[in-house]
C-alpha cells in the first residue's frame, strides 16, 4: 500500500513535469522552426498524458490495466506520426533551425527525462505495463534529447543544414514505435495473464 502510494506520488510528479517542459519546447519548436525538438514536445506532452492515465488506473485489476496498455501503445505512436507530417514540411522548406538554441532546449529535456527516469526506475516492475511504459518513454526520451544536442551542435559546428534536425526528428519516430512495441507485448502478456 505505501508502495502504490509513492509510485502515486512519482507519477504525478512525472506528469507535472512532462507537461511543464511541453511548453517550453514547444514554443522553442515552433520559433526555430524545429522537426526534432517539435517531436520532442509532442512526446512530452504524450508522456504527461500517459503518466494522468497511469495514475487514474493503478488501482484497477490486471485486466483492466493491460486494456490500459494497449491503448498506451498506441498513444505511443501518436509523437512519430507528428514527427512523419513535420519532417514532410520541413523536407519541402529545408531551413537548418537555429543550432544554440536547438541544443540548450535539448539539454533542458534531457535533464528533465533523466530526472523522470531515475524516479521511475525503482518502480517499473510494479503496475505492470503501466509503469513500464512510463519508464521506456523517459528512457528513450533521454536518449532522443542527447541526439537532438548533437544535431546542434552538427548544424553549428560542421554542417549548416536542416538534415541533422529531421534525421534526428525521424529517429525519435523510431523510437516511439518500439516503445510501443514493448508496451503493447507487455500488455498482452497481463490480458493473458489475467484470462
Amino acid at each position: 500500500m505505501e508502495a502504490r502510494s509513492a509510485l502515486r506520488r512519482i507519477v504525478l510528479l512525472v506528469a507535472l513535469l512532462n507537461l511543464s517542459y511541453f511548453g517550453i519546447e514547444f514554443a522553442v519548436a515552433l520559433a526555430i522552426g524545429s522537426v526534432s525538438l517539435f517531436a520532442d514536445s509532442i512526446d512530452f506532452l504524450e508522456d504527461a498524458s500517459v503518466n494522468l492515465l497511469i495514475l487514474l488506473a493503478l488501482g484497477w485489476s490486471m485486466r483492466a490495466r493491460s486494456r490500459v496498455g494497449m491503448a498506451l501503445a498506441l498513444i505511443l505512436l501518436v509523437p512519430g506520426l507528428a514527427t512523419l507530417w513535420t519532417a514532410w514540411e520541413k523536407f519541402n522548406a529545408p531551413v537548418p533551425p537555429q543550432a544554440f538554441a536547438l541544443s540548450l532546449t535539448g539539454l533542458g529535456a534531457l535533464a528533465v527525462n533523466l530526472c523522470c527516469a531515475y524516479m521511475l526506475a525503482a518502480y517499473r516492475h510494479h503496475g505492470g505495463s503501466l509503469t513500464r511504459a512510463a519508464f521506456l518513454s523517459a528512457r528513450n526520451d533521454a536518449f532522443a534529447n542527447i541526439a537532438i544536442i548533437a544535431a546542434g551542435l552538427m548544424t553549428a559546428f560542421v554542417w549548416r543544414s536542416a538534415w541533422p534536425d529531421l534525421l534526428v526528428g525521424l529517429g525519435i519516430a523510431a523510437l516511439n514505435a518500439d516503445a510501443a512495441r514493448e508496451v503493447w507485448e507487455a500488455a498482452r502478456g497481463e490480458r493473458r495473464a489475467a484470462a
